[in-house]
């Protein structure tokens, strides 16, 4: 680990496209401003913790299993046997509004 001494208003870059910069020393607590890249996830190290202890959960889980399909074709009274939209009757076109032009 490196450990480097800085004072407020100090900054570190890391990987020339992260910084890292003391913004106040407020007794034994100092806050951090971090400018980096939308790309980079910046996490406290509590948040972070969660995210992968959830994640690992998450591969660990047991999956419910889908229902099988039926391999029986939908009968001809069912929803599904319904004609589609485009293949029914053309629509009868709107009668046209007279418009007004001041």
């Amino acid at each position: 680990m490196l450990i480097l001494s800085r004072k407020a208003g100090e900054s570190i870059v890391i990987d020339g496209r992260i910084i890292v910069k003391v913004v106040r020393v407020e007794g034994d607590m100092i806050k951090l401003g971090i400018d980096a890249p939308a790309d980079v996830p910046v996490h406290r190290q509590e948040v972070y913790d969660e995210i992968q202890k959830n994640n690992r959960e998450a591969l660990n889980k047991e999956r419910p299993k889908l229902p099988r399909l039926s391999a029986n074709p939908p009968s001809p009274k069912s929803p599904a046997a319904v004609t589609p939209v485009a293949a029914s009757a053309p629509l009868k076109p709107k009668a046209s509004i007279p418009t007004t032009r001041k």
